[in-house]
């Protein structure tokens, strides 16, 4: 959408070419994919996402029945699910950097292999020897550093190897794998912990992940068949993005949608980490595949509504800011009235019900700030979102952090509720007040010519 208007407030179907960018699109363009390669990569990345999403879950979904066996305490779990975060904070621009440069398909089978081997590792790791805590908590960090160049890779690749009409089509897929794989880590981890214990959990996802890397090697990468990386529009967009940075942390509007980008991502992740324990610990008898799979069921077709919603109220002539305040109102506040009534006592079936509309509403955040970089910043939307992402999960380490020490201390989950409450309405209220969609990258931009 950003490469349709230049403000907030008004729209064209101009195309804009800077006067060193060819008018025409090259059809023999070497860093796309072929139709056949795309057709073949596009399922299988796909499954990746889903994969990363359930090695993801393991752990919040095994916390209960392993705080049990270790004898951890609340401030001990969030420690351990803190840990994830303190990695992944460290390699979203990284991942993104190394993707431009040896390609994104290599980034990601090093990352999937990785990641693979420390999920089945896992058990071992946590019976080895008396320090079951500092373990846990290193194996979580590992997780984080691996899984943290994915999402970078993705955009990379969807960047460099898919042509620019059909890449929304392609994230939109991607954004559903991970709606998936929380979905089944939820629906059959509960099943096996069930039968089988928390360590069938590790090794099941870490074997399918190790599968999945080998696929993609024997498929894809051996041979060297993966193509090459245009070095000039890299070091174009780099040198772009580095001249104009500077500038760019001045705008409201920037920082708006980066704090509001914060508060969401770590929003998010307090629910996805201390969901399943909420559930296990305030109704025990209640079946663990029900709530650890209505919420993400739902979060699916709510996610593709939000994104035909946005789009319809953009082509039916409202501004471009509007819409993503609208989205972003339903994704922070909305989502925030409904986990209030979780702070008093509520019945299991209300519980299931208000936290599946919470989390569902989240998903408009897609419509949202989640694309406001592409409004605001195109010409580098990359690395300013690699830098939202770094700062979400950073963010999101903190609060599952205090959230443990919250539970802990207070012996209630309500002071949660109110913690995710807080940050999304702060979050919201600087969005709605200084968020906007007219495009600030273009001072001092290079000539552009309008066709």
């Amino acid at each position: 959408m950003a490469d349709r208007q230049t403000s907030g407030d008004s729209r064209n179907d101009c195309k804009v070419y800077t006067t060193n960018e060819s008018s025409e699109e090259d059809p023999e363009d070497p860093n796309l994919w072929p139709r056949h390669l795309a057709q073949k990569w596009i399922p299988m990345l796909f499954m990746g996402t889903c994969l990363l999403y359930c090695a993801r879950m393991a752990m919040p979904i095994c916390a209960v029945p392993m705080a049990a066996s270790f004898h951890w305490s609340k401030i001990d779990s969030g420690l351990v699910l803190g840990g994830f975060f303190w990695g992944y904070c460290f390699t979203q621009i990284l991942g993104g950097h190394a993707s431009d440069k040896v390609g994104g398909e290599r980034v990601l089978f090093i990352s999937a292999a990785s990641w693979s081997l420390t999920t089945a590792a896992t058990p071992l790791l946590a019976k080895l020897g008396s320090h079951s805590l500092a373990l846990m908590t290193m194996a979580r960090f590992l997780m984080g550093l691996l899984q943290g160049v994915f999402f970078p890779s993705l955009a990379s690749l969807c960047s460099q190897r898919v042509v620019e009409g059909e890449r929304g089509i392609l994230m939109s897929i991607m954004n559903s794998g991970s709606f998936l794989g929380t979905l089944l880590a939820g629906g059959m981890g509960s099943l096996m912990l069930d039968h089988y214990g928390w360590e069938s959990i590790f090794y099941a996802v870490g074997l399918l992940s190790g599968l999945w890397a080998l696929m993609v090697w024997q498929c894809f990468l051996r041979g060297d068949v993966a193509l090459k990386q245009m070095e000039v529009s890299t070091e174009s967009q780099w040198s772009l993005s580095r001249a104009r940075w500077l500038s760019l942390i001045k705008e409201p509007s920037v920082w708006a949608m980066v704090f509001a980008h914060m508060c969401m991502c770590s929003s998010s992740y307090t629910l996805l980490s201390w969901l399943p324990t909420y559930f296990k610990e305030s109704f025990p008898h209640a079946k663990g595949w029900v709530y650890n799979v209505i919420p993400w069921l739902v979060a699916i077709p709510s996610a593709l509504c939000g994104g035909y919603v946005s789009d319809f109220l953009i082509n039916e002539g409202y501004s471009v800011a509007a819409v993503r305040k609208i989205m972003q109102f339903f994704a922070m506040g909305v989502s925030s009235m409904l986990l209030m009534p979780l702070c008093g006592d509520v019945s299991f079936s209300s519980a299931v019900i208000f936290i599946s509309a919470a989390v569902g509403l989240t998903t408009f955040t897609s419509g949202g700030v989640s694309v406001n970089v592409q409004d605001l910043t195109p010409s580098c939307a990359g690395a300013l979102f690699g830098f939202m992402n770094m700062l979400g999960a950073f963010g999101g380490l903190l609060m599952v952090s205090l959230s443990g020490y919250l539970i802990e201390v207070t012996q209630s989950w309500a002071w949660v509720f109110s913690l995710i409450t807080l940050m999304n309405t702060s979050g919201l209220g600087i969005f709605l007040i200084f968020g906007n969609a007219r495009r600030v990258d273009m001072e001092g931009y290079s000539q552009v010519l309008v066709i």
